[in-house]
């Protein structure tokens, strides 16, 4: 527990054989579940995952490839079952810095913020870490998001480093989760139509010095950009109600939609 609140972990895991174990075995001691969600891996991944010793450990697994997005829905269904009161995903490839945890969790926990992410950005010296592949993406679809979700505040929008708590995760599992890396720019704009509070908190970014990057940039440019011109085009249409029926900031769910 922290300060007094269960917290669970989702980790979504597709071929981390070589990482998976070091990932659970860096998950912080007041964590009581750990959701591992295996998307359909072809090597040892589930493997490895079912032999850790990790106490409150869950191991589900995908039997086909579903995408990272839909992986996390599935462990958010489950820690929420489990009676999570703040749910984390940290990723199965070991790019999140477990020392991070308590930064992202803490303004959930004091009901500061229903859904807290990290922000790499504003880690001093991100540009010397961050491959500049990454930065140049990450900036253009971070103000893209900022434009369709309404959190003018927030940066890092690629950032899947998140704790959320159990009104923000009935909101987010109110309808299909984004299947694939386009999933945080989608939950960003999900929350802003139930009216959420989002916060940034600086975490460090993590590249190996074998890092190579899974995303294939011609598959994934066409859905993003259509993902956020229907989340600038959902927001306007709020916009425009508010206009002829005044304020009115939509509830979030108490529970996600069966």
């Amino acid at each position: 527990m922290f300060k007094g609140h269960r917290v669970a972990v989702v980790v979504p895991a597709f071929n981390e054989a070589g990482k998976i174990a070091h990932t659970l075995r860096s998950i912080p001691g007041f964590v009581d579940h750990v959701v591992v969600v295996d998307d359909a891996s072809c090597d040892g991944t589930l493997r490895i995952a079912r032999r850790s010793q990790r106490r409150g450990l869950t191991v589900l697994r995908h039997e086909r490839n579903r995408g990272v997005g839909a992986a996390i829905a599935t462990g958010y269904a489950a820690a929420f079952a489990a009676g999570a009161e703040v749910t984390a995903v940290m990723a199965g490839d070991s790019q999140m810095d477990p020392a991070d945890l308590c930064a992202l969790v803490e303004p959930v926990v004091f009901g500061r913020a229903d859904y807290s992410k990290g922000n790499r950005f504003a880690w001093p010296g991100v540009y010397r870490v961050m491959p500049a592949s990454r930065v140049v993406g990450n900036i253009v679809l971070s103000h893209l998001t900022r434009l369709a979700s309404g959190y003018g505040h927030s940066f890092d929008s690629q950032c899947g480093y998140t704790a959320a708590n159990r009104r923000a995760l009935a909101a987010i599992l109110s309808g299909p989760m984004f299947p694939r890396y386009g999933y945080p720019n989608a939950i960003l704009c999900r929350l802003g139509a139930f009216g959420a509070r989002v916060v940034d908190v600086p975490v460090r970014p993590i590249y190996g010095a074998k890092w190579r990057s899974g995303i294939r940039i011609p598959r994934v440019v066409g859905p993003l950009l259509r993902l956020v011109l229907l989340g600038m085009g959902a927001r306007l249409l709020r916009g425009i109600q508010r206009s002829v029926w005044g304020p009115r900031p939509l509830p979030l769910p108490e529970s996600p939609r069966s």
